[in-house]
């Protein structure tokens, strides 16, 4: 008990390093999204109060809200009086997807049971969790993730009986940032101003530089009298 229990706090803290890693340079969900309206849908008959602004969804339910998607068996949701959404899924799994605010960015979760709350732009994902923000992933038995800020929780819980999940371990994947920026790199000047020093176009520089006014001979072809026509 002693080895899961340390186990489990190594698990928390690094949870917690992962956490103050990817705190900086993220971007909450998108804030239009409570200014749209709820869609929602499901193969069986639907339990909604519509004064309330509450409801049950049952069977292959889909609920959206702008950007905001979620796919799952069922759906307990109510709309907030900021008009935003919060819901309760249950799945195999829940499928959750928004979109980040200012970039074409999407975060999305993965679980059996998943949990959100608009108002405070909280998602927790409980049992076989997977959260994903482009090709970096954290996986868990639980993760939250607040949107507001960009940090997320993640804490290694036993598998539920009966479903098969990573167990008592954090596990992550962060994807090597490109520091080259995207297009094509300037050509050199023919000055030799244009590319640094001990570059390969160092030297035709230099022998341009040596001798300005020369100019090159014009191109001649010269056949090879081995070749014969077949």
């Amino acid at each position: 008990m002693m080895h899961s229990g340390s186990a489990a706090r190594r698990a928390l803290t690094l949870a917690a390093c992962i956490a103050a890693m990817v705190a900086s340079g993220t971007a909450g969900a998108e804030k239009a999204d409570r200014d749209k309206p709820i869609h929602f849908s499901a193969e069986q008959p639907a339990e909604v109060d519509f004064d309330k602004r509450v409801g049950t969804l049952r069977g292959n339910v889909v609920i959206t809200q702008g950007t905001l998607t979620i796919h799952a068996d069922k759906i307990d949701f109510k709309q907030n009086p900021d008009d935003s959404l919060s819901a309760t899924a249950w799945g195999n799994p829940v499928s959750f997807r928004q979109k980040k605010d200012g970039s074409n960015e999407y975060y999305e979760g993965y679980a059996q049971r998943a949990v959100y709350n608009g108002q405070t732009q909280t998602l927790e994902l409980f049992d076989r969790a997977l959260l994903k923000q482009g090709t970096d992933e954290i996986r868990s038995n639980y993760v939250s993730y607040n949107s507001a800020t960009g940090l997320f929780k993640a804490e290694g819980r036993p598998d539920v009986p009966g479903v098969e999940g990573p167990g008592s371990r954090v596990r992550g994947v962060f994807q090597p940032r490109s520091e080259t920026p995207l297009g094509p790199k300037p050509a050199a000047r023919g000055d030799g101003k244009g590319a640094p020093a001990g570059t390969r176009g160092d030297a035709s520089a230099k022998a341009t530089q040596a001798a300005p006014t020369a100019k090159a001979p014009p191109l001649t072809l010269t056949p090879d009298a081995s070749l014969t026509p077949k």
